[in-house]
Parts: structure tokens; C-alpha cells; sequence
């Protein structure tokens, strides 16, 4: 096999790049994500990793995507532009995930299966970070593990949440690459108009809804043993994650 270039290293998941595929631990879930990336293939999707099968030690392989992901990803959403571009993504991914029927006796991180009326399978996880980009361009999607049957919306306040942003002016400044304090309102129903919203109505109850659904996730898969969430409850991040709730709630001004 070709060298191991080690991409984390995290006690709970050890995730390498073997020539242009990637190695991750398999999860109780990855059954259910192989099947949605098979389908995003066969639509034609272009953003999402290809599945190249479980490899001899048991892990996952996927395509690699080339491009900046991580911390370089907020920098391409601060402008109207680029915020655009991360709401138009999103839509095309819920456009082409539409038609996908999760096959039977397969769950998601969540526990669930099947899909409910009105409900598609979320990335669920769909924040700057998790977008591969080349320049100004987005090229991929990445960590398809919190994939989860969901309305639409999910995804939707999932990414406002990050991009409008629900965060106070210092952090705005200080980690999310803002050269001053957004326009949070505008940034909002810039959003909600590239995604194909025709009103904002009800998006500030949706992220706070979404951030409270988060706290209970985390908790529930802490409480079953996984990782890293149990490793954020035992380093006291609930109560972080409680705080920007309350900020949010607090703040509602700002975007209405």
C-alpha cells in the first residue's frame, strides 16, 4: 500500500490519506452514508466523495477531495458573495438528494431510519468548515457522518447559524475572519433568497431550535459512549453550547 499521510490524529478517529482515497474508522452509521453517497454519485452530484469500498483493516475508503477545508473555510463565506455561493450549494445538494430513499434497516448517527413526510436526508453537518474550497470556488463536501432524516430547514438553520453568524462581535472579529461586525440581518435573508426561501419568517426560531437539538445530541451520544462527544460533556462544553443558545435567544434583534 502507498504511504500513510496522517490527516487527524484524534483519539477517536485516526483519518489518513493513502494516494487519492481516504481512510476512516467505520462507524455504526456507515452503511446508511455509503448508501446517500452512492446516490449523490449515480445523480451526478460533483461535491460529494466518491465510496471506494471498506479496505483490508476495516476502514472506509473515499475519494479524496483536493482543495483548503478546516479552518481556511470560513474566510470564503464572509462576503456576499461567498455566502451566496455556501447557500446555493446547499440547495443543490438538498435538490439532489431529493429523490434518495435511505434502504431498509439502515440508521443514521441519530438512531433513526426511514424518512417522514416533508423530511430529506440532511448533511447535517453543513458549515464552512466541511466545504472544500479551490480559490472563491467550493469543489466538495466533507464529514458526511451526522447525516440525519430531517425537513430541509435543519440544514437551512444548521448553516445560518454559522454564516449569519450567531456569534457575538468579538468572535466574529477574532475566529470567523469578519474585518468588522456583520450584518446579520442582511447576511440572513441574503441566505435565505440564494437558498430559495421566499420569507425569513421563523429562521431565528429554526437555529435556536437547531442549537438546543444539538445540546441533546450531544448529550445522547456522550451518554452511549461515543466519541468526541463524550470527551466535550466530560470537558464541560454543554455548558458552552448552553451559552450560545442564550446569546442567540438574547439577540434575536440583530436578525429580525
Amino acid at each position: 500500500m502507498a504511504d500513510e499521510h496522517v490527516l487527524q490524529d484524534a483519539l477517536h478517529r485516526r483519518v489518513v490519506r493513502v494516494g487519492d482515497t481516504v481512510r476512516r474508522p467505520v462507524q455504526p452509521w456507515t452503511p446508511a452514508v455509503h448508501a446517500l453517497l452512492r446516490h449523490l454519485e449515480d445523480a451526478g452530484f460533483p461535491y460529494s466523495p466518491r465510496v471506494r469500498g471498506i479496505d483490508t483493516e476495516g476502514r472506509e475508503v473515499l475519494t479524496y477531495l483536493e482543495g483548503t477545508s478546516g479552518p481556511e473555510g470560513w474566510a470564503p463565506v464572509v462576503d456576499d458573495a461567498g455566502l451566496v455561493t455556501f447557500a446555493r450549494l446547499l440547495r443543490q445538494y438538498h435538490d439532489a438528494v431529493a429523490g434518495f430513499r435511505p434502504p431498509e434497516g439502515f440508521s443514521w448517527c441519530t438512531g433513526e431510519s426511514g424518512l417522514r413526510d416533508g423530511e430529506v436526508i440532511c448533511h447535517g453537518d453543513f458549515g464552512p468548515w466541511n466545504i472544500v474550497w479551490e480559490g472563491t470556488a467550493p469543489v466538495g463536501i466533507l464529514d458526511w457522518d451526522y447525516a440525519r432524516p430531517a425537513p430541509r430547514l435543519h440544514d437551512v438553520a444548521y448553516a445560518l447559524e454559522y454564516t449569519a453568524p450567531f456569534r457575538d462581535d468579538a468572535e466574529c472579529l477574532r475566529w470567523l475572519r469578519y474585518p468588522e461586525p456583520p450584518d446579520r440581518r442582511h447576511r440572513l435573508e441574503l441566505f435565505a433568497t440564494a437558498y430559495g426561501l421566499t420569507s425569513t419568517s421563523g429562521l431565528v426560531d429554526a437555529v435556536i431550535d437547531v442549537q438546543q437539538g444539538g445540546i441533546e445530541q450531544v448529550r445522547e451520544l456522550a451518554e452511549q459512549g461515543n466519541q468526541p462527544q463524550a470527551g466535550w460533556v466530560q470537558d464541560g462544553y454543554l455548558d458552552e453550547l448552553g451559552q450560545r443558545v442564550a446569546w442567540s435567544r438574547a439577540s434575536r434583534h440583530l436578525f429580525e
